[in-house]
């Protein structure tokens, strides 16, 4: 299965999540700060989704109420 999310309230505009068997297979976010997504999405891949979301669910981004950890989070979310 793969989805697309649109993020909110960060610099990232979009993450591609491919999921085989509740196990991420790949994330790609368009947009945000180029370094810290690709290394979000290697350490994130062979997971499992609830895995993900509670360790990500709630990272903030500096000031900002969210982050791209915490996006994708909302995304695996999303599945549920």
């Amino acid at each position: 299965m793969k989805i697309s999310y649109k993020t909110s309230g960060v610099c990232s505009r979009t993450i591609t999540i491919e999921i085989e068997d509740e196990v991420i297979k790949s994330v790609y976010f368009e947009g945000g700060c180029n370094g810290n997504t690709k290394g979000i999405s290697a350490l994130v891949e062979g997971m499992r989704v609830d895995d993900v979301i509670d360790r990500l669910e709630g990272i903030k981004c500096g000031f900002k109420g969210t982050s791209c950890p915490d996006q994708l989070a909302k995304a695996l979310k999303t599945l549920k």
